[in-house]
């Protein structure tokens, strides 16, 4: 499979070969989402030594890492097995050796899984960076992992590596058109609509995409990789809870079902789960920094700061759709009796399939800027927005709301319907800006956003600034 989209990623990496002093860079993001891949890329044709931890488990020891992390030290290096417990050790030697080379690249992947087993990894790291590894013109340190929690807490926010890191970079999904090169060759033949019945499973997600085979129709691939046991997504929820939140991923899981549903505020989970706010707020703080669950912060028009009313979404879509399709089907995909799994009888496709479109679009936010024709340097707030009920304003819900320093809001609304959208959408968003608070002075223009058409009414009407096709999002 070839390279796909990181551009900007790797110029970032790229830049450090340009210093005369040594780099420190971190580098964070989900499972699947092409971090290895990403430095494996910038790596090439670089002097690199590369080093893997073992996946933790109740029966990896502390030793069984250390011996993995000196074997590969001596294949990279070309030096005989170290025989000690101690990372303090491994790390003076892996510095000495450092400093008899040029222009070299080391990359910790997994870093997390490395130090799971032992509360002094990260200060005996940093001591030998004091030591040796910072004095080393041109070294490139790379720290990499997917608990993006565990690399908030011990590293980013860790006042022995404050003023030593060069670069902190978390890896996303990838662009809608970035996403849209996997059809290649076949890109033009291939409606978006079929392109978001695959991004409403995969999200922007490189290894989720790679899966697919392009010449093949959206319900066969999906079929393939999410509804037979052997197919890459069958499982994989299974193996980012364990991998990500070990002992305590039953209560990730819990709030994550909460979240399936759509988006609920912090006391609307804490209800569903019979648990105190400060517990449940740092649990939804990791699934945050995880990646998985968007944290929605509304805001004051008038003041354009950011309100008290927030809601927590679930952002990723492959996990909306496990919990909604493959899980509820688990044992007759495993017995080998579930044969009706085209996506058209699935209950409730079609309103999933919406909450997927919706984060989609709300992950590009810089290509609909682009397409509504906003300059990013203008926008003050954009955002899922919601207007809470009181005496003297109507509650109101707003699917992306984006304000701009010349006094405009863009009000977006998302649409995904089978057929074309009809003219009752005027007629929802009429009610949402009469219903909207917002200062004098200001001027609203509404924004369609859709997948299947719109019918010949609704672009009449002229009621729409601007009404977008979703295939548009996917062209460079």
């Amino acid at each position: 499979m070839r390279f796909i989209g990181r551009k900007k990623e790797l110029e970032t990496l790229e830049r450090l070969c340009l210093k005369n002093s040594s780099s420190l860079a971190v580098i964070w993001g989900r499972r699947r989402i092409g971090k290895s891949r990403l430095i494996s890329e910038f790596l090439k044709k670089k002097k690199a030594w590369t080093f893997l931890g073992l996946p933790p488990t109740t029966i990896i020891t502390h030793q069984e890492q250390i011996n993995l992390f000196v074997s590969q030290m001596a294949r990279n290096i070309g030096m005989p097995e170290l025989k000690t417990t101690d990372w303090g050790e491994v790390f003076w030697h892996l510095g000495n050796q450092a400093e008899k080379e040029q222009g070299l690249v080391i990359f910790l992947d997994e870093i997390s899984w490395m130090g799971s087993k032992d509360s002094n990894f990260l200060g005996h790291l940093k001591t030998e960076w004091d030591r040796s590894f910072s004095k080393h013109p041109n070294l490139i340190f790379i720290l990499c992992g997917s608990v993006s929690s565990w690399i908030e807490k011990n590293i980013l926010s860790n006042t022995g590596f404050l003023g030593r890191i060069s670069i902190k970079l978390e890896v996303k999904e990838l662009s809608l058109p970035e996403c849209n090169e996997f059809w290649s060759v076949q890109n033009r033949r291939i409606s978006g609509y079929e392109k978001l019945k695959i991004l409403g499973i995969t999200g922007g997600v490189p290894k989720y995409l790679e899966e697919i085979i392009p010449g093949e129709s959206a319900e066969k691939n999906i079929s393939e990789i999410c509804f037979t046991p052997s197919g890459l997504l069958f499982r994989e929820y299974d193996q980012i809870f364990s991998d990500l939140f070990s002992k305590r991923a039953p209560t990730f899981d819990k709030i994550i079902k909460i979240l399936a549903d759509g988006s609920k505020n912090l006391t609307e989970i804490c209800n569903d789960l019979e648990m105190d706010k400060s517990n449940v707020s740092d649990y939804l703080h990791e699934l945050v920094i995880a990646g998985f669950v968007s944290e929605d912060t509304t805001w004051n028009i008038k003041t354009k700061k950011s309100s008290n009313l927030k809601k927590f979404r679930l952002k990723d879509n492959y996990i909306r759709f496990y919990l909604n399709f493959i899980l509820p089907n688990r044992f007759r995909i495993e017995s080998g009796i579930f044969f009706d799994n085209s996506l058209s009888n699935l209950a409730g496709w079609e309103i999933i399939l919406g909450f997927q479109f919706e984060n989609l679009v709300i992950n590009n936010l810089i290509k609909l800027y682009e397409a509504i024709g906003v300059d990013i340097h203008q926008v003050e707030q954009a955002g899922p927005f919601f207007q809470k009920k009181t005496a003297t304003n109507s509650g109101c819900q707003i699917d992306l709301l984006i304000q701009t320093k010349f006094s405009t809001l863009y009000l977006c609304e998302m649409k995904f319907y089978m057929s074309e959208v009809n003219k009752q959408v005027v007629h929802d968003v009429q009610t949402k800006i009469d219903r909207l608070a917002y200062p004098k002075g200001y001027s609203i223009r509404p924004i369609l956003i859709h997948v299947n058409g719109v019918m010949q009414s609704v672009k009449e009407s002229g009621f729409f600034d601007k009404i977008i096709d979703f295939n548009d999002l996917l062209q460079n």
